[in-house]
């Protein structure tokens, strides 16, 4: 299966900033890159990337003032398959867990586990540790969180998603990430294309998606809170502790959003 990706983004500046960006296919998908436009910039100015302590790679640049474009557009190749939720064997124990996992289970900006650690313990401590636990949590948040654009708030903590019951999918993931945390099993925020491959088609503009990774079984296992099912043909871009690691874009200055399209859909077997 071939998904075509592509961003068309502008902003306005009020003065010359710096600009880190992260919008495209994670380092991981280069070998199944089949096609790219590269990054166009309107106007041009000179760019660099770099590799953040997660592994992400981030564009880094001078914006103008004025308006800034930036525009790329994608083909990937993927297997087509749903994500892989098996587990076989342990499920693993802290003491098991690589060093480089760890710091998946600590607080951060927006997944406060210290506030949520006697909640969690209650609600999820006498789950089987394990599958049964993890799905318990994923469940919860998908059930208790009413999806809506109109209630998407850049602010929003995981507490103040569950005592509010209300986000879009940043809080799924923050949410889901906290209560993980909280059970000792290592979570951490995706941020990545995903379009409506095998699922009806959302007449909602496309956007940027938000998920979780969670570390079980030996391995990063991929879960989604708000739609609960395995979903074909994510496309990764960031991970990181939570959405304050992997903004979309993040400036060092007063700017407006004046065009934001974002697109990720199957090709037709015919194309190439």
């Amino acid at each position: 299966m071939r998904i075509s990706l592509g961003y068309d983004i502008e902003i306005d500046c009020a003065q010359p900033m710096e600009l880190v960006a992260l919008l495209d296919p994670a380092a991981e998908w280069d070998a199944r890159m089949v096609g790219q436009s590269g990054l166009q910039l309107t106007p041009q100015v000179p760019y660099r990337h770099y590799t953040d302590s997660h592994g992400n790679r981030c564009l880094r640049l001078t914006a103008p003032a004025g308006g800034l474009r930036l525009t790329a557009e994608f083909i990937v190749e993927t297997d087509g398959r749903p994500d892989d939720w098996s587990h076989v064997g342990d499920p693993g124990e802290p003491q098991d867990f690589p060093d480089a996992v760890m710091r998946y289970l600590l607080p951060s900006r927006y997944c406060e586990t210290d506030v949520m650690m006697a909640e969690a313990w209650e609600r999820f401590g006498a789950t089987e540790p394990g599958w049964e636990r993890i799905r318990a949590i994923f469940d919860h948040v998908n059930g208790h969180i009413d999806f809506g654009y109109v209630h998407a708030r850049a602010t929003r903590t995981a507490s103040e998603a569950q005592s509010e019951g209300r986000g879009v999918c940043r809080d799924f993931a923050h949410l889901a990430i906290t209560l993980c945390r909280c059970m000792n099993i290592p979570a951490r925020y995706v941020n990545g294309f995903m379009g409506d491959i095998g699922v009806p088609v959302d007449p909602a503009p496309m956007d940027y998606n938000a998920w979780a990774e969670v570390w079980a079984y030996g391995r990063w296992i991929t879960l989604d809170a708000r739609h609960n099912i395995p979903r074909i043909g994510r496309v990764a871009v960031a991970r990181g502790r939570d959405a304050s690691d992997v903004p979309l874009l993040h400036s060092f200055g007063p700017h407006g959003l004046t065009r934001f399209e974002v697109r990720a859909e199957e090709l037709a077997k015919s194309a190439k």
